[in-house]
């Protein structure tokens, strides 16, 4: 879980349609040791890495770019002097899914988890779910407060009280979300 948060963004690509996620935002998580910097821009389809989705991992050796279509190497290059190629660090290396979509494999494994009842057969157990999704709402609460935010891991709970109020649920109508 990260320490802290920031996140900066706005509507730019397309301000006038009916959401009010941003369209453009980068977000910085800090975690012991490293940092996580998520970037995304709708309107922008050539993307970098020359795809219009995904995820890429920079290390000091290389590139991992992958996608639900497949995966890329791309290796740094030793460095030689200014204006010079180097060699490169680790092989390249690239894998397509021959236009199997990752996200359908996805879901069908979750599906046929859900109808078998057997939570053993699902591909990533469900807390890693939702750790990436409590990660990422991190994120849409540092945007929508505007300020860095801080994590208290033992509390479970952020150092700032509007940022705990919007990471919780209002329903409206009086709805509640049904005991079991």
């Amino acid at each position: 879980t990260p320490k802290s948060v920031m996140a900066l963004g706005g509507k730019f690509a397309y301000p006038n349609d009916a959401s009010e996620t941003p369209d453009t935002l980068q977000t910085v998580y800090e975690f012991d040791g490293f940092s996580i910097l998520w970037e995304h821009a709708t309107g922008i389809d050539g993307g970098n890495y020359r795809r219009d989705h995904g995820i890429a991992f920079i290390g000091n050796n290389g590139t991992l770019v992958l996608d639900r279509n497949g995966w890329e190497v791309m290796p740094e290059n030793e460095f030689q002097g200014w204006g010079q190629d180097g060699i490169p660090k680790m092989k390249a290396a690239k894998y397509d899914s021959g236009g199997v979509s990752g996200l359908d494999l996805h879901t069908k494994n979750f599906t046929d988890a859900m109808k078998s009842r057997n939570s053993a057969s699902l591909n990533a157990p469900i807390q890693v779910g939702y750790d990436a999704a409590r990660v990422s709402h991190m994120g849409n609460v540092a945007y929508k407060t505007g300020n860095r935010i801080y994590w208290n891991d033992a509390k479970g709970a952020f150092e700032e009280e509007k940022s705990n109020f919007l990471s919780r649920a209002i329903y409206h109508n009086g709805w509640k979300l049904p005991a079991f």
